[in-house]
């Protein structure tokens, strides 16, 4: 349990990687600690290992170089960030286009037409009677909004860093110079 502990700590610290490169690392990792546990015990065999940080920060240089590297939860963190703002904004334009027709006559009967944020958010219908809103149509995002949304995703998380390398230097029969280059 020790070494699958380690393992998947190891394989949380690789999210930038591809997938068959993370899982290669995960199946390197746990197949020499393994081997190593066998020989010397569990305990001794993680102790020698350092830091599983370090190991993955090594892993990622040997795949993307000492460049920045993307970073998925970035663009993620982004894009839940620009939506939740995105809604909060259109609900209080909305809130306020309904409180501005009650404070213009508390008992609005009829429809109204809220033409929002110009290139944000498409206009709203309000339908009212006798004060009441009854019902609204309208309000969906633009797709200048989800050209927004692709391009900040993108530019916060550096995802046109993600590519695949044709080798990684840690591959198997590969030597490196202690740069990441081939010898």
């Amino acid at each position: 349990m020790r070494i699958e502990r380690v393992v998947w700590t190891f394989d949380h610290h690789l999210q930038d990687l591809p997938w068959r490169s993370r899982t290669a690392g995960r199946r390197e990792l746990r197949g020499n600690l393994h081997d190593t546990a066998a020989d010397v015990g569990t305990a001794t065999a993680l102790r020698r290992l350092g830091s599983v940080r370090r190991l993955a920060a090594e892993y990622l240089a040997a795949e993307y170089g000492a460049q920045l590297r993307p970073a998925w939860s970035a663009g993620a963190v982004f894009l839940l960030a620009a939506v939740v703002f995105l809604t909060w904004l259109h609900d209080a334009g909305a809130a306020g286009y309904r409180a501005g027709v009650l404070a213009a006559d508390p008992h609005a009967t009829g429809t109204f037409h809220w033409s929002a944020v110009a290139y944000v958010f498409d206009g709203m219908t309000f339908t009212f009677a006798d004060g009441k809103s009854t019902s609204t149509l309208g309000g969906a995002f633009t797709p200048v909004d989800y050209l927004g949304l692709a391009a900040g995703t993108v530019i916060f998380g550096r995802l046109w860093r993600a590519r695949r390398t044709a080798e990684p230097a840690h591959a198997e029969g590969h030597e490196d110079d202690g740069r990441g280059r081939p010898c």
